[in-house]
């Protein structure tokens, strides 16, 4: 699905120097790396304030506890997510608000966050689902008219644009992950949370470093989650080249689109003018119950494949007792029973491509 190692190979002797300068100086927490990179970083996304942290879902977290929620205040998300964007909503004591998706982007719908809005709502989390971003200028005039804070789930968007702003630049708080399948990967785990507002930016640090400004002085209850130097190091490498990654994503896909536009057996992902996918899957949704025939048959010829995600959020026994009993969205319903994603990366070629989209036309049930 994702070559990590070919993409490597071509940053090799840089990454082996920046990696051999951290052994060397031996600041393998906070080192002058992290601070580097996250000035970095934001010069990238035009964004005043960026903070690290360990990983995608610490970034979440983070986010919620910076924005001074209670246990039983409503978070509204997406039904159809991974499942850390509702986790952290629980692990807090708040109450994740699950709400339905456009089937023809997989981002959440802005109906379904109109109607499950109360007066215990206090956030919203639109996730810009495989490298696409939701339609962000609605959701911000909604919880503006409500008083409403946002967050932006940006884990597998890194580097998109919305209406020429990058994705998770939009919200009260952005957050995204360096898992290394994402747009922009480390060699571990790693995040990062971004944001414009100064007084949220020191809150955001304080509380990923133990809740304290100065050291052995703790204001808040905060969390220990830091980015390592090691991995801010090969971020700082690989940052130069995230818009090329992005280009060969988007190469890929638009391959993809051109070559299974006649495929009779599933609906390609479609394109929105705001927000041009940056392909950190590419999904198809797969027609008349095939998915996982398709799926053997794509096996068989040596091709990889996903399904992101095989239940909604509310069917995992972790989150049952959130919805009533019978609770079910129809959209987030028929894309947990069709979805397939391809194999698409950074380093994928031509024959690849070809090879793909040529055994995926055989299909014939």
């Amino acid at each position: 699905m994702v070559d990590l190692l070919s993409q490597h190979k071509k940053l090799e002797p840089e990454l082996i120097a920046v990696l051999q300068q951290v052994i060397d100086n031996s600041a393998f927490i906070k080192g002058k790396e992290v601070g580097i990179f996250e000035q970095n970083l934001a010069n990238f996304l035009q964004v005043s304030q960026v903070i690290s942290c360990a990983n995608g879902t610490d970034a979440l977290q983070i986010a919620l506890m910076a924005l001074g929620l209670q246990p039983g205040d409503e978070v509204i998300i997406p039904a159809f997510t991974y499942v850390a964007t509702a986790e952290v909503i629980a692990l807090l004591g708040l109450t994740p608000v699950m709400v339905d998706v456009e089937e023809e982007t997989f981002n959440i719908s802005l109906p379904g966050i109109a109607a499950a809005i109360t007066d215990k709502t206090k956030a919203i989390i639109p996730v810009h689902l495989f490298g696409q971003c939701s339609d962000m200028e609605p959701i911000m005039a909604l919880a503006q008219k409500h008083g409403l804070f946002v967050i932006e789930d940006n884990a597998q968007s890194l580097g998109a644009e919305y209406k020429m702003k990058k994705a998770g630049t939009i919200a009260h708080i952005g957050c995204t992950s360096f898992f290394p399948t994402k747009n922009l990967g480390c060699m571990g785990d790693g995040g990062a949370l971004m944001t414009n507002d100064p007084a949220l930016a020191e809150k955001i640090r304080m509380i990923a470093n133990h809740g304290q400004q100065k050291k052995y002085y703790h204001q808040v209850v905060g969390c220990n989650s830091r980015l390592d130097t090691l991995q801010a190091a090969i971020l700082n490498v690989k940052l130069p080249h995230l818009n090329q990654y992005l280009d060969a994503r988007k190469h890929a896909g638009v391959y993809y689109q051109n070559a299974l536009k006649d495929f009779e057996y599933g609906t390609l992902p479609t394109n929105q003018p705001a927000s041009p996918p940056t392909y950190n899957q590419f999904t198809i949704k797969i027609k008349n119950g095939l998915r996982d025939q398709l799926k053997d048959f794509l096996a068989s010829k040596g091709i990889p494949t996903m399904i992101y995600y095989p239940l909604p959020l509310y069917k995992q026994e972790a989150f049952k007792k959130y919805v009533a009993e019978g609770f079910s969205l129809s959209f987030t319903e028929r894309l947990c029973q069709s979805v397939l994603s391809l194999p698409i990366h950074t380093e994928m070629t031509e024959e690849q491509l070809k090879f793909i989209s040529d055994i995926l036309l055989k299909f014939h049930p």
